[in-house]
């Protein structure tokens, strides 16, 4: 038994405990240094320092997270010429490459030059000769250069069902991709060994683990048309026992065919899963998002009138999928960001809602949302999984996009949790934003992005406590996975996942919950990261 005392470790709202003990990989006890003191084993002085349950994070796509540490990073390009000049550095230190792919431009953090997609004569100043994708931040979005068009094999005639092929004004092709189109420009992309993957995985998970994440749902199998190679080379890392990290995938399969087959042959096996290699749940999307202009709104945009957005699969087939799942007592959870989006997938979920939900049925992001559709995602027991960091890029658009009205009731991180009393869980949808959790919380404790706009935050009433924003990223991310019995919480009998900060998140400035550091993660009771 080992016995940690002198700490400020948070139990639950309003109750805290100096001290606890771990033995064979779960709480043992809570309680006073003297409670504490007095049972056997080794004891670990906290020397005062906060203590919190594990991180999870209920949303992100961990082997990109590690692949973006990898590959040409875009992330907080100034201006398309930055974006260029990126990747002719990239290039440079990447001698005989013959592909690249490149993550995070984002066209309104530009702030010079034109402020529009990057599009394939862009790409073309970096090379000619060799295939070049970057993918916008979101994901939804894809630019590629004339050699990778080339590749495709397709003109202005060809038209993608659920997503766009982006034209210039005299007809010719852009080479920008959304949505559903998107996935043709990912299928030249060459296949990663299975080397490649599990270095990119385990790249992810260290990164993790140093953020503080004991657990995390995460896409990997995502926009797929077959689940190996990339579940089999992570799946044996969790049978050779190399990764500590919780898993929980959320897998993203292109047809009902294909889940149907990963369920049969994937899902329902005996003996693979435990408490840190999960079952895990249906993945789908419904439509775009915000910043794209391809979330699905139930009228037009604000700011082009022109689009209501895109709609990436119909009602019959989200319908037909969550039938499915029903039948066979398996979690579904869909990207839905668009009002229209969020209201279709509550009508596909209503059909077989049973009382309280009891596969725990999940929307991802749910960004733009009026009062009466949050009450009936509260009245249906329907889990939300948000990401509060999402505003400090949306806080300067998201007014031009919908109106103020309906802004006041988005991103309604408190008045869904608090006010209506539904499950809200938090997450990053890292690699779109680092899965650090702390710039996170602090979005949604001060509703300001990190230079402190705007004052009093983006309509304050939907600021959340601090001890909210943990909570929603330890037992209600727990909650989710039906896990709440197990994990989430510093109790007895809980799992020993805990972290310990360099400053106490509780008393701090609000503006200083950005900076909060890890400096030692335990999963199982056992140190997984210790900061240098």
């Amino acid at each position: 038994m080992k016995k940690y005392i002198n700490g400020k470790v948070y139990i639950e709202q309003g109750n805290f405990a100096q001290a606890f003990a771990v033995e064979d990989g779960k709480i043992k006890n809570i309680g006073s240094n003297e409670e504490i003191k007095k049972l056997p084993g080794q004891e670990v002085d906290l020397g005062g320092k906060t203590v919190l349950p594990g991180i999870i994070d209920s949303h992100l796509h961990l082997r990109t997270m590690g692949e973006t540490l990898i590959q040409l990073r875009l992330y907080n390009s100034k201006s398309i010429d930055e974006v260029i000049q990126r990747g002719r550095d990239y290039l440079k230190d990447h001698e005989g490459i013959q592909f690249i792919y490149g993550r995070g431009w984002n066209q309104d953090y530009f702030v010079e030059g034109e402020k529009r997609f990057v599009n394939r004569h862009d790409l073309d100043k970096i090379s000619t000769e060799i295939p070049i994708i970057a993918e916008r931040v979101c994901v939804h979005i894809l630019a590629c250069n004339t050699k990778a068009l080339e590749m495709l094999g397709i003109d202005e005639n060809t038209v993608i069902e659920g997503g766009e092929i982006y034209k210039d004004e005299n007809g010719e092709l852009l080479g920008i991709f959304a949505e559903k189109a998107t996935e043709i420009l990912r299928d030249i992309v060459p296949e990663d060994t299975k080397e490649d993957i599990q270095e990119k995985f385990l790249a992810g998970v260290n990164h993790a683990l140093a953020n503080g994440l004991t657990s995390v749902q995460s896409c990997d199998v995502f926009m797929a048309d077959h689940w190996d190679p990339i579940h089999g080379a992570i799946e044996e890392l969790y049978m050779e026992k190399k990764v500590p990290l919780r898993y929980y995938p959320q897998f993203n399969l292109l047809t009902l065919d294909k889940i149907k087959d990963y369920v049969e042959k994937i899902y329902k096996r005996d003996g693979v899963y435990d408490e840190t290699y999960q079952r895990g749940a249906i993945k789908l999307f419904k439509d775009g998002t915000l910043g794209a202009r391809t979330a699905l709104m139930s009228r037009p945009y604000n700011d082009d009138p022109s689009t209501k957005g895109i709609e990436a699969m119909t009602n019959e087939y989200v319908d037909s999928i969550c039938a499915y799942a029903d039948q066979e007592n398996i979690r579904v959870v869909t990207h839905c960001i668009g009002d229209e989006a969020i209201k279709r997938v509550v009508d596909s979920y209503e059909k077989v809602n049973h009382e309280n939900n009891p596969n725990r049925n999940g929307l991802i992001h749910l960004q733009i949302t009026d009062l009466p559709l949050l009450e009936r995602i509260a009245r249906l027991n329907i889990n939300a999984t948000y990401q509060p960091i999402f505003l400090e890029y949306d806080i300067m658009t998201v007014r031009d996009r919908v109106g103020d009205e309906l802004a006041s009731t988005s991103y309604a991180h408190n008045t869904l949790k608090n006010v209506l009393g539904a499950h809200t869980a938090y997450s990053t949808d890292a690699p779109v934003e680092d899965l650090n959790p702390f710039p996170c919380m602090y979005s949604a404790v001060t509703r300001q992005r990190v230079n402190g706009d705007p004052e009093g935050g983006l309509y304050p009433k939907e600021r959340v406590s601090v001890e909210d924003a943990i909570d929603c990223y330890t037992i209600e991310g727990a909650y989710t996975e039906g896990n709440e019995k197990i994990k989430g919480r510093i109790q007895p009998g809980y799992l020993a996942d805990f972290i310990i900060l360099d400053r106490d998140i509780f008393t701090i400035d609000k503006m200083e919950i950005k900076d909060v550091k890890v400096e030692e993660t335990f999963i199982n009771g056992e140190s997984v990261y210790k900061k240098n």
